[in-house]
């Protein structure tokens, strides 16, 4: 058996480089290696993630979590429960288009609400595109 601190010292895994704190996550698609936060501000990481909404994109961001679950609004607000009922009759090629709408909105200036608004609807499009291409495989 190896030494325990060998699991988390040299690369990928490197406490610490860069300045304090390394922030690194973890989800199926980086495997055991993850992978390193990239910071979106010039702040520090601490100050960048440290409201509970801040903390709360990221998770969702690199653990590619879904808040809001068209299928039964678990976890939907009033506003995104109005835009699923909205998307609900759009065509697969219309969701599509208003998907890479909002994709190429994305990093672009704007308000933090509207930007919060945008990621909401990228994620409620992700699902009903999902939900369509799998029903058309049937």
């Amino acid at each position: 058996m190896s030494d325990p601190d060998q699991a988390v010292r040299g690369p990928p895994h490197n406490p610490g480089s860069g300045g304090w704190p390394t922030i690194r996550y973890f989800n199926q698609e980086t495997g055991v290696n993850g992978g390193s936060y990239v910071q979106k501000t010039s702040q520090s990481i601490c100050d960048e993630l440290g409201t509970a909404e801040a903390m709360t994109e990221y998770i969702e961001e690199y653990g590619n979590v879904v808040t809001c679950f068209i299928d039964n609004g678990v976890g939907c607000d009033g506003k995104e429960l109005e835009y699923v009922e909205k998307v609900k009759s759009k065509s697969f090629e219309e969701i599509s288009k208003a998907l890479k709408r909002l994709q190429g909105m994305s990093g672009k200036k704007m308000k933090p609400e509207l930007s919060n608004w945008v990621k909401k609807r990228t994620k409620i499009l992700k699902q009903f595109l999902e939900i369509k291409s799998n029903s058309d495989e049937l």
